[in-house]
């Protein structure tokens, strides 16, 4: 058997698995004043506890340690899947819209601020060759006669 343990708030409710009617409550050397099954603590600053109920030989102990905070708020599963759910659907959303915004727009360029005016292309000349490299050419084998190749 288990305790039952609820918590609200600050309060932590504690519901003792023994089914005797008058049951003795202990609480990290305090004697709690109730003499139920459920016993309650308001203002409850989380920090750990021993506690046990009894009643006649039977004896239950639980370790809590219990995180509280005043201002928190629970939230059930269909409030969180639907919290997601919404997020995904604006995010869908805005990643159509700038799609369908810059559909048209993939060929043109965009103007930047050092940009300058472009006119028609001009068809530029091909680069001069640099004379140190240039390609051996039928009856110029001469220039090239001295070189020869080194043995390793």
């Amino acid at each position: 058997k288990e305790f039952l343990v609820e918590i609200s708030g600050t309060t932590v409710t504690i519901t003792c698995p023994l089914n005797d009617e008058s049951i003795t409550w202990t609480s990290t050397g305090e004697k709690p004043e109730t003499n139920d099954r459920r016993y309650t603590i308001d203002n409850h600053d989380s920090s750990p506890a021993n506690i046990s109920c009894s009643a006649g030989q039977k004896v239950y102990h639980m370790y809590l340690n219990a995180k509280v905070c005043a201002n928190c708020e629970e939230l059930d599963a269909l409030a969180v899947t639907g919290i997601i759910t919404a997020d995904l659907l604006i995010t869908f959303g805005v990643l159509i819209l700038v799609y369908y915004f810059n559909k048209g727009k993939k060929g043109r360029p965009s103007p930047s601020a050092g940009s300058r005016p472009r006119g028609q292309k001009v068809q530029r000349p091909p680069p001069v060759p640099n004379p140190d490299y240039e390609p051996i050419r039928k009856g110029q084998r001469e220039v090239y006669a001295g070189l020869e190749s080194r043995g390793f």
